[in-house]
């Protein structure tokens, strides 16, 4: 599977099948602005440095999040307790809930940029959108942090062999 090379239909399934091992922290990332009210369930989120502050997401291109977040420029990684099961359901989308629907389950309010805040989020990333880079399916959005509010010590939620675990 080198650059450039065409990925078999089989290649393809034993990969998805291999990230479905790596557990991840799940987070709903969430944005504000003119375009309007957004979000959705992230497990590929990623610190990149921390002078200055920045991480990244990664989000399909099809998502209906992606173009009103790239258009706000601003969005919040909200980090998710154990406890936050079922938001993280409804955020990807597995409850028939969309768009500001989705915001009428949990705690929410306004970080500094604008973007939604999950207020007992374990951990909350406030960010200015400063880089998009579209890689095969996915757009990569890098993020300069600009506030971090940190929650409770309780346990986390984790995605792993396609399920939520609490640890």
């Amino acid at each position: 599977m080198g650059e450039g090379s065409p990925v078999s239909e089989e290649q393809s399934l034993v990969y998805r099948e291999g990230m479905s091992r790596l557990a991840a922290a799940v987070n709903i990332v969430t944005t504000d602005g003119p375009a309007g009210r957004a979000g959705f369930t992230a497990t590929a989120v990623a610190s990149i440095s921390d002078r200055p502050p920045t991480l990244l997401v990664c989000l399909n291109r099809a998502s209906g999040s992606a173009a009103r977040l790239i258009a706000n420029g601003v969005f919040c990684v909200n980090t998710l307790a154990a406890e936050h099961r079922a938001l993280a359901e409804d955020f990807a989308g597995r409850t028939g809930l969309h768009g500001e629907a989705r915001f009428e389950r949990g705690q929410w309010g306004v970080f500094e940029t604008g973007a939604p805040l999950l207020l007992d989020a374990l951990t909350s990333f406030d960010c200015r959108l400063v880089e998009v880079k579209d890689v095969a399916t996915h757009h990569v959005l890098i993020g300069e942090v600009t506030a971090v509010r940190l929650g409770g010590a309780e346990p986390s939620l984790v995605y792993v062999h396609r399920r939520y675990h609490d640890v």
